[in-house]
């Protein structure tokens, strides 16, 4: 993603070896820029940013408690609880979503 090779260009890790281009350099998986001179031209991406959601749609949980786990027993695992609906489990894993 382009927001991830926005950077101050002294903050650039080197990614590629002298002389790569722009394309060989992406192909990488890698930004180019060489617009700023004595730093890196093709460098390291930032990490992607993620967040932890709780799924919404019930059917998508995936259990991390067992049957009848207290709300802060789940909890203090690092995972959502929802009593609700039937049949589904109520203490399940965050699902990791990219900002």
């Amino acid at each position: 993603a382009k927001c991830q090779c926005k950077m101050v260009p002294r903050e650039r890790t080197n990614c590629g070896y002298p002389g790569i281009s722009a394309s060989e350099c992406k192909k990488i998986g890698c930004c180019f820029n060489a617009s700023v001179p004595s730093v890196p031209w093709c460098y390291s991406p930032k990490p992607k940013k993620v967040k932890k959601v709780c799924p919404t749609d019930p059917h998508h949980r995936i259990n991390c408690g067992h049957p009848g786990i207290k709300p802060w027993e789940c909890t203090r695992k690092g995972c959502c609880f929802r009593a609700h609906p039937a049949g589904v489990p109520w203490c399940f894993y965050h699902r990791n979503v990219e900002e």
